[in-house]
């Protein structure tokens, strides 16, 4: 374990206490644990600030409002009972739950099959399937819904293929999503089919059993919890989503819908709580149940175990090729033909090629203003919130001081997973938009964006941190202490080094997803701070398709830039991490 510290550290601070007694050594170790000790509680303590106040109070506040009227005076469950009691309400309800299950049903089969093939076959291109099957994830939600306008809407040039239905509803909600959720899925399902005990097939062979019942009795049974936690993360996906149902869902209502025209439509905050407390279930029990799917997932590749290398097989490997070009070809279509309407001139009357609808300041008095202000928001939140969720997956994993504060902590981390963001957003506006509140000058300003997006994003960041922290020897902070090493220099000399491609995956997810986002933030934004997505959003409601298209289109140029970025950055800390562990 000494060896993960640089050897002239070693040999200068061994150099040192050599001729101390060992009282004294054991003084100034006592010593350096305390400052340790005190750094870690105030950094936890400065979590709990931030969880406390972005995170629980502004849902108590929400929680809070729901029972209270117009005026602010509390009338308990009145407002529950008025909002159940319309059918209206219930039908947002079952088509909620319709296109939960029907998206999630679609999403979990051609994800599972698009990862078999990718783990499970001999077939040729698997890395160019790879990055092409996971490119949604770049684009706005909003992207898919404009394309499938130019596509299947009424003037689409592929409408014939809906045979007289409308894209408008919950075809184009079914489509839109399946397209932006698939990618969430696969990573899932791929990991999960990734490790795999050649000895099972081995013995399944030996036993003469077929492929099918062989697939049916090792196969599945070994990815079935990576499956199940696919399926729970495309329906949390699916009903929190509220992007795609508003710009192609036409009459069709869902609860996210109902939440925005509650807020922004009649300005009924009560009931728009009332709603998003609705929304709140589906989204609890979805995470109540990837917890318990969590616990009873265990490891089934361990050092005895031998890796599963997929032998050559015609057939097979010739269906799992078509399967994925077909996938390939409709994700390629989705998205070029986002990038064709962006360059039409006037759909579909001139359908003449330019970049008209790239100069913003004809479309809106804002221009390019939104464009900018999603990258300054994306760099905030990728800098701000890896430095917290790092130091705080760290003073919670490694600490040595205040153990039920870090147990508390870590339960608040995981929190923001199972809240919607639309849910989040309204809860923001409920307890900073309030007088009574200091911190209300934080309203309307690029801060609250960058807290919002943060704390929304915040879960997936620290369980990236706290995976990659677990895999560092936990002798490492005693050893630093006995050769009188702070813990801070360890941090920085061994912990970071190390850890330095978790961090990049931090920062890349989280710098995406800020440029992307739409939910949490459309209720927060002032005419200054608007970002890209909502801009997307208010050109398309304002029936500027072709300007919007362009809008989405340089996101995706943006994200994909990035993420090509990452990729390259990522080798190289991956190698000078490996050159780390070595020595």
């Amino acid at each position: 374990m000494a060896s993960l510290l640089p050897a002239n550290v070693m040999q200068n601070n061994t150099q040192e206490l050599a001729p101390l007694s060992l009282s004294t050594r054991l003084t100034i170790a006592k010593n350096a644990i305390t400052k340790n000790n005190l750094i870690t509680l105030a950094i936890l303590l400065f979590i709990l600030f931030i969880m406390g106040f972005f995170v629980i109070a502004p849902l108590f506040s929400m929680l809070q409002k729901s029972m209270q009227n117009d005026a602010g005076q509390f009338i308990g469950l009145a407002n529950f009972a008025e909002y159940f009691s319309s059918s209206s309400v219930w039908q947002s309800i079952r088509n909620t739950l319709f296109i939960g299950v029907t998206v999630t049903s679609m999403v979990g089969l051609l994800a599972f099959c698009y990862a078999y093939a990718l783990t499970r076959s001999c077939m040729p291109l698997k890395g160019l399937f790879s990055i092409l099957g996971t490119a949604p994830i770049l684009a706005p939600s909003l992207l898919p819904a404009i394309s499938l306008i130019y596509l299947l809407g009424n003037q689409g040039i592929a409408k014939d293929l809906l045979m007289g239905h409308s894209v408008y509803g919950p075809v184009g909600i079914t489509i839109g999503l399946t397209f932006w959720c698939f990618p969430h899925a696969l990573m899932i399902i791929k990991t999960s089919l990734r490790t795999s005990d050649a000895r099972l097939y081995e013995a399944a062979k030996a036993l003469n059993t077929s492929p099918i019942k062989t697939f049916f009795i090792v196969t599945l049974p070994g990815a079935k919890y990576g499956v199940i936690s696919a399926l729970i993360v495309v329906f949390t996906l699916v009903v929190c989503d509220f992007s795609v149902p508003k710009v192609i869902g036409g009459s069709y209502n869902i609860l996210a819908t109902d939440i925005f025209k509650q807020v922004v439509g009649q300005q009924n905050f009560s009931m728009g709580a009332v709603t998003s407390v609705a929304l709140l279930v589906p989204a609890l029990l979805a995470f109540v149940a990837d917890r318990w799917v969590q616990k009873k997932q265990k490891g089934l590749f361990d050092s005895r175990s031998v890796a599963y290398v997929p032998k050559a097989n015609i057939i097979r490997d010739s269906l799992c090729f078509l399967f994925c070009s077909l996938i390939c070809l409709t994700i390629i279509t989705i998205i070029g033909m986002a990038i064709y309407g962006s360059l039409v001139t006037f759909w579909p009357w001139n359908t003449a090629l330019s970049l008209n609808n790239y100069n913003f300041e004809q479309f809106s008095a804002s221009g390019w203003q939104p464009y900018f202000n999603s990258i300054k928001l994306g760099v905030l939140v990728a800098i701000f919130g890896t430095m917290t969720i790092f130091l705080g997956a760290y003073c919670i994993e490694k600490g040595r001081c205040a153990a039920p504060l870090r147990q508390l902590l870590q339960m608040f981390a995981i929190i923001p997973m199972a809240v919607p963001g639309m849910v989040l957003g309204l809860g923001y506006i409920f307890f900073f938009n309030n007088h009574h509140n200091p911190l209300t000058v934080l309203y309307g300003t690029m801060t609250i964006l960058v807290i919002n997006t943060v704390m929304h994003y915040y879960t997936v960041g620290h369980m990236t941190a706290i995976t990659a922290l677990k895999q560092l020897p936990a002798e490492i902070e005693a050893i630093s202490a006995s050769l009188k090493l702070p813990q801070y220099k360890a941090f920085f000399k061994v912990t970071l080094p190390v850890c330095a491609p978790a961090i990049l995956d931090i920062f890349v997810y989280l710098f995406v997803n800020a440029m992307t986002t739409t939910s949490a933030i459309i209720f927060l934004y002032s005419t200054d701070t608007m970002p890209a997505s909502v801009s997307v959003l208010n050109m398309d409601e304002a029936g500027q398709t072709g300007p919007a298209a362009a809008m989405a289109v340089m996101l995706l140029l943006t994200t994909a830039l990035v993420k090509i970025s990452y990729v390259a950055g990522n080798k190289l800390l991956e190698s000078t991490t490996q050159g780390w562990r070595k020595r």
